[in-house]
Formats: C-alpha cells, sequence, structure tokens
C-alpha cells in the first residue's frame, strides 16, 4: 500500500512538472487607475418575459500610473492624464422563464482609445456573451447569484502561442439589491470574479488556468420617474494579466526557450453614472 502511495505521488509530481515553463525572462508591473464611466440604456420589455436592451458607455481614464521592470529589464515609471480609453455598445437579450431565473445573451462593439485609428483591426475588438441568473426575492432584498461565459474576438494578427485570437472568459457574480420601502431608492452591492478558460499555455500560471479580474461594485439606483432611472456607482478591480514574448526560433529539439514574461497587476477605481429607460 505504501508503494502505491509513493508512485501515485512521483506520478502526480511529474505531470505538474510537465506543465512547469522555464521563462527567460520576467517582469513585473504594478498599474494604479483612476477612470470615469458615463452611459445609457434602453430596454423593451414584454409580459412573456422577454427584454430587449441597447446600451453605450463611454470610458474616461483619469489617472493612470504604471510603475515596475518589464521583462526585458526596463524601468517603467509612467503616468497619463485624462483620456477616452474605451467605448461599448452593446445589444441585449435576456428572457425570465421563471421567478427564480433569468437567462441573457448579448454582443459588444468595443472601440479602444489609445490604439491609432488608422486600422479597424486593431481598435475594434468583437465580444459575445451568455449567461444564466439565479435569483431569490424577499420583502427588503434580492439575492442573486450570475454566472457568464464571455467571448472576446479579435481580427488583427496574433501570434497564437502568445495569446488567443478568440479569448474565453467565465464570469461568476454574487450581489443583493434591497428595497427601501416607500422610497424610489435601491441601494445594491456586488462582487465578480473573472477566471480565464483558454489561455495558451505558456501564458497559464503553474499550468493552470487562472484568475484575472476580481471586482467589487456599490452604488445606488434612483427611480426618477415610471420609466426613467438614473445609477450612481463605485466600482474597484484587481486585475492579474500575464502576457508573454515568444521569440520565434524558440524551438530546439521541441523545447521552448527564450519566453518572456510580463506579469502585470492592476489596482483600478471607478466612478460612474447611466441612465435607464425602460418601457
Amino acid at each position: 500500500m505504501r508503494t502505491r502511495v509513493i508512485t501515485l505521488l512521483t506520478l502526480l509530481a511529474l505531470c505538474a512538472g510537465a506543465y512547469a515553463v522555464d521563462y527567460a525572462s520576467t517582469g513585473a508591473t504594478t498599474e494604479q487607475a483612476a477612470q470615469m464611466r458615463v452611459g445609457a440604456e434602453f430596454t423593451k420589455k414584454w409580459k412573456c418575459g422577454l427584454r430587449l436592451s441597447l446600451g453605450e458607455e463611454l470610458r474616461f481614464n483619469l489617472v493612470d500610473n504604471e510603475v515596475g521592470k518589464t521583462a526585458k529589464g526596463v524601468a517603467v515609471d509612467t503616468a497619463y492624464g485624462a483620456a477616452f480609453a474605451k467605448s461599448y455598445t452593446t445589444v441585449a437579450l435576456g428572457y425570465a422563464p421563471v421567478e427564480y431565473v433569468k437567462l441573457d445573451a448579448g454582443y459588444t462593439l468595443r472601440l479602444l482609445g489609445g490604439k491609432g485609428w488608422s486600422d479597424y483591426n486593431e481598435f475594434l475588438r468583437h465580444r459575445v456573451f451568455f449567461g444564466v441568473t439565479g435569483q431569490y426575492k424577499m420583502q427588503y432584498a434580492k439575492i442573486y447569484l450570475r454566472e457568464r461565459a464571455v467571448l472576446d474576438m479579435r481580427t488583427d494578427s496574433v501570434n497564437l502561442d502568445e495569446k488567443n485570437r478568440n479569448n474565453w472568459l467565465l464570469r461568476s457574480r454574487l450581489g443583493s439589491d434591497f428595497y427601501v420601502q416607500g422610497k424610489p431608492l435601491t441601494p445594491y452591492l456586488w462582487v465578480e470574479l473573472e477566471n480565464t478558460l483558454n489561455a495558451p499555455e505558456y501564458q497559464q500560471k503553474d499550468g493552470h488556468q487562472y484568475i484575472s479580474r476580481l471586482r467589487a461594485q456599490t452604488g445606488l439606483k434612483w427611480r426618477v420617474s415610471r420609466l426613467s432611472s438614473l445609477n450612481f456607482y463605485y466600482r474597484f478591480t484587481y486585475g492579474y494579466d500575464r502576457h508573454i514574448n515568444i521569440n520565434k526560433n524558440y524551438y530546439i529539439k521541441g523545447n521552448p526557450i527564450k519566453i518572456r514574461l510580463d506579469e502585470e497587476t492592476l489596482f483600478q477605481h471607478v466612478i460612474g453614472v447611466s441612465y435607464n429607460f425602460d418601457w
């Protein structure tokens, strides 16, 4: 029995070691960022439980400061002021077959600032998502858990050993809305984990997919009329990304060499407001 246990542990260690990657150089940078977001969403609801929404969100960097050292050995200490960052245009379809479950799917066109405007393959990204939400309503609150799969697609030229052309993510959100009796106000709070699903082998952490984002948001929804509401919020994001660069002659007898790894840590603060029109 003891021999079997030792053999099993040895095999597990060998399997784990098979995924180890010796990087030729590594670097680490930390980004401190603050952002402002403004948006609007228009939603049409039907009694059968269907809802169709169209939304637009603009994002502006207020502070963007990056420090550290890259895998090339270059010291980084840069700071940027206010600038347009991104635009998100989203169309989504939702369906609630029963009181406790909601389904949703949609498409987002993302426009990236700072990428130049000469080649649309550089500044445009496509996103498709679909998810399911379980919810339970009480007298003064609603609790929900949402699981959403996200597919980010790009059309520019990439090295598929370094990054994906089609990148899958899983976002798990746990949140609660709180009802204020007799008031048109709804405070809320949610937290969300984002996990990679198909990161390339050399980008993975210790041979595994990894948590790339942790988000927490608190806010206040204010129903200003029967059809209109405003959403004021603050969001904190902790991000962790792994970027690799592989020398074009990186195979010698099938073994990878000269793989450069940059680990990026993000601490981001966001303040935002959005307008919602439901009918």
